[in-house]
């Protein structure tokens, strides 16, 4: 009699049929999701053309493919675009560097981690849109005001969200190397940063879109350039068509953006 304890194998019939039918489920939900978006553009269309909605104010389709081409064909979409993707950019890695080092800096000092506290919690909870106005009249209406609301959005979340992974490190780790002679430094370069990598990387792909309302929040206050300016701009001039496509822009950036992170992401997770 065979025991009933062996495992046997799942033939390649099975298996083909399971990456079968995950790859049918990955088609379905894929093709559901443009339905849906072709749905709610046929929807907006029709309902701008038959008058169900003022196109003037709600816009259409039809009518921001037009302005795109035109901005297009001038080039001044893309000087838009290139100014809020490189302040983004630029706030996003200032934070990273900001975060990280502060974040370090209070688990190396926990005496000053127990006092600073409870003003990064305030200044996390604090409306950062409070802060644009001031950062104007400190900073000038510049660039620098605009990078500086974008790193104000996300970099003291960052701090208080790395430094808790960074506490909350395996103890027994700790007590090995400290066995071995490992000093603070030690554990900090072997032990802590290695081991809070993918809380980092997880709090990057939330800092991308952080930094992204921080540069166009600053953008409403302090340019004469980038996707938030003409935001403004069209909204002042009653040109909607300027102010929808922004909108539609700024979320194919955040969806990008995004999406190159979790690449990153998964990209470290296969390798570990």
């Amino acid at each position: 009699m065979s025991d009933p304890t062996i495992l046997y194998p799942v033939s390649n019939t099975s298996r083909e049929e399971f990456l079968a039918e995950r790859k049918k489920q990955k088609y379905f939900i894929t093709g559901m999701r443009f339905f849906i978006l072709i749905f709610i553009l046929a929807g907006w269309e029709i309902a701008a053309r038959y008058h169900l909605i003022d196109a003037f104010i709600f816009s259409s389709p039809t009518r921001i493919f037009k302005v795109m081409l035109q901005m297009s064909a001038d080039k001044s979409l893309f000087y838009h675009i290139g100014i809020t993707i490189g302040e983004t950019l630029v706030s996003f890695v200032l934070v990273l560097i900001i975060g990280t080092l502060i974040a370090m800096l209070l688990w190396w000092c926990r005496s000053a981690a127990d006092i600073l506290e409870p003003y990064f919690v305030v200044l996390n909870s604090l409306p950062k849109t409070a802060l644009a106005p001031i950062l104007i009249v400190w900073l000038g209406n510049n660039m620098k005001t605009i990078i500086v609301c974008g790193v104000t959005m996300a970099v003291f979340s960052t701090i208080i969200n790395l430094y808790t992974a960074f506490i909350h490190i395996d103890s027994d780790k700790l007590l090995l190397i400290r066995t071995l002679g490992g000093t603070r430094r030690d554990i900090l370069r072997y032990i802590v940063l290695p081991a809070s990598i993918s809380a980092i990387v997880s709090n990057l792909k939330v800092n991308i879109g952080l930094c992204l309302v921080g540069v166009i929040i600053g953008e409403f206050l302090a340019a004469n350039a980038g996707l938030g300016y003409l935001i403004i701009y069209g909204s002042q001039v009653f040109r909607l068509d300027y102010v929808m496509l922004s909108i539609i822009i700024l979320c194919i950036l955040a969806m990008v953006l995004y999406q190159l992170l979790s690449f990153v992401e998964k990209r470290y997770q296969k390798k570990q």
